[in-house]
């Protein structure tokens, strides 16, 4: 009885604990709950271009211009959608899930500066007959998405031949991406400069 009786109060506690750290996470952190809104704000306000860049939300670093946006699809995709992102430009935005139940939706590119993490990876795939490989940002190494490269290759290639193949892409994650111009939107001049 006593064991049980502490097992209860134990699950109990783990229980508040979680729940304090999901508010904290959801407080801190609001698109966290909001996922695929990383960009809207910023055609919403308007005032974009198809070059505007975009960033790594955790660290700034630019990573691709709107015009290095390139659709890819792909019929394992859970959904599918279009959003203006960049410039009022409609962007597909696709929704998968990995093998252990995360979802995560991205933008697919031509080419952005983001480290790739060999060997390419067959299993999985998002995209049929393509291997994947991690994509992170160069600065901070944060998780930004994955890099794709027909399967038939061999699984460790080099960054140029990656970037000049017209078979390989990137899928970046949308809430890991800030645009350029609403990260000045943040920005804020302080009053006694303003004359």
């Amino acid at each position: 009885m006593r064991c049980t009786l502490s097992s209860r109060l134990l699950l109990k506690h783990l229980d508040r604990e979680l729940m304090h750290f999901i508010l904290a996470v959801l407080l801190l952190y609001p698109d966290a709950y909001r996922p695929g809104e990383a960009c809207a704000a910023a055609a919403e306000s308007g005032g974009t271009s198809p070059e505007a860049l975009l960033l790594c939300r955790a660290c700034g670093h630019e990573l691709a211009g709107g015009t290095d946006i390139h659709f890819v699809p792909s019929r394992l995709a859970l959904s599918s959608r279009n959003h203006t992102v960049v410039g009022g430009r409609r962007v597909n935005i696709q929704m998968f899930e990995n093998p252990h139940g995360h979802q995560f939706e991205v933008i697919t590119f031509r080419k952005a500066d983001v480290t790739l993490h060999w060997p390419a990876e067959k299993h999985f795939s998002w995209f049929p007959g393509s291997s994947w490989t991690v994509a992170t940002c160069p600065r901070c190494a944060t998780h930004l998405g994955w890099g794709f490269q027909p399967s038939s290759w061999p699984d460790t290639i080099t960054k140029t031949k990656f970037g000049e193949a017209e078979e390989t892409f990137l899928a970046l994650i949308t809430v890991r991406l800030l645009s350029e111009d609403f990260a000045s939107t943040l920005l804020v001049t302080p009053k006694s400069f303003i004359s």
